[in-house]
């Protein structure tokens, strides 16, 4: 918490540690994205998350930015903020609840762009899934994008960080800023405020490593004329369409499309069913081209999202995350991969690495 408390204010934009140098970003094998945190084990998207993430060795700490009613960036993931925090236990925010059309369908619920900061500080995160630990519910509160950053600078080593642009069409649509600017030109000025920027692997990217991610190509290409720093492509289901072209997702990674994309990012998100494809009866079908499209283009492939447990490990991996691990990185040759439990995906990667020497 002291990490924090110092780092809310966001004005001088440097980390608090000493100036001694630290052990750098491993580019060697495959990064080891650590989703929403160490999400497996404590609440999305909080500081104790980033933090715990960092200790058991992630590579890179991913958030979704979302943005408040009075214009304040925040890690968070979903529209509303039913599934992961407090927010129906607060009786002054009943009134709040209501619904809107996000991508196409009505959703109810008490949306994050209805709440200032101040208000939002109020609340308390809780687990998502009610078989992980709930220990930790009601405890910790959501972080601002500042302080998301702070966590990264701060830690002993260097750890990049893997920002989203979430839901740019509904956050411009509900959130106005004085100045005229848009979602996109806050999240970007966010990062330079802190010194981010660089190509992938130049020298300063390597001190302040980050990806820009979202699902949105457009935001992407708008956020490709404000900063040089590597932005990747995320890919929903081939029946989704994307929230901003109205395109399917299977539409937009054809060659064309992806001739096209890669002027602008360095790599594709997709999520791992779109990629290997999952039968009825919860095995493996046979793998996309999908990889070797990307690959062939000179774009890197982070798929979404490994969770060790077996409920969501499909009958090829015969209930063991290690043997799932195996098959991404070494069959279908992945350059990275978002897991909600990065101490597993580290201590795989420190067991193979110790089996090939």
């Amino acid at each position: 918490m002291l990490v924090l408390g110092c780092a809310c204010g966001g004005a001088t934009a440097r980390p608090l540690v000493g100036a001694a140098a630290k052990r750098p970003l491993q580019t060697s094998r495959p990064f080891n994205i650590a989703h929403r945190g160490s999400n497996g084990e404590l609440p999305e998207e909080t500081a104790v998350a980033y933090m715990r993430a960092i200790e058991e060795g992630a590579d890179f700490i991913e958030a979704d930015i979302s943005a408040t009613k009075d214009g304040h960036l925040v890690c968070f993931h979903d529209v509303t903020l039913d599934d992961t925090t407090d927010v129906a236990d607060h009786k002054e925010f009943a009134a709040r609840r209501r619904t809107l059309e996000v991508q196409w369908a009505n959703v109810t619920g008490f949306f994050i762009t209805d709440f200032t900061l101040a208000e939002l500080k109020t609340l308390r995160a809780k687990q998502r899934w009610s078989f992980r630990e709930q220990s930790h519910n009601g405890i910790s509160p959501l972080i601002t994008f500042d302080e998301f950053i702070n966590i990264a600078l701060n830690a002993k080593r260097v750890v990049g960080i893997y920002p989203e642009m979430k839901s740019p069409v509904f956050v411009n649509q509900h959130v106005k800023w004085a100045d005229g600017k848009k979602y996109e030109d806050k999240f970007i000025a966010t990062l330079k405020k802190y010194g981010y920027g660089g190509k992938y692997m130049t020298k300063s990217w390597l001190e302040k490593p980050v990806f820009i991610q979202s699902f949105a190509p457009t935001s992407l290409i708008y956020a490709a004329d404000l900063i040089d720093s590597p932005k990747v492509f995320l890919v929903d289901d081939v029946t989704v369409r994307t929230e901003d072209t109205n395109q399917s997702y299977d539409e937009i990674t054809s060659d064309e499309y992806l001739d096209y994309m890669k002027e602008y990012v360095v790599g594709i998100g997709p999520w791992k069913d779109t990629v290997v494809p999952p039968t009825k009866g919860n095995r493996l079908a046979t793998p996309t081209d999908l990889v070797a499209m990307a690959h062939a283009r000179g774009l890197q492939v982070h798929p979404y999202t490994y969770r060790n447990e077996n409920r969501f490990l499909h009958y090829n991996f015969r209930q063991d995350p290690y043997a799932e691990y195996d098959y991404w990185l070494n069959d279908v040759g992945v350059d990275g991969l978002f897991t909600d439990f990065p101490a597993s995906l580290r201590r795989f990667q420190e067991w193979t690495a110790k089996r090939r020497n």
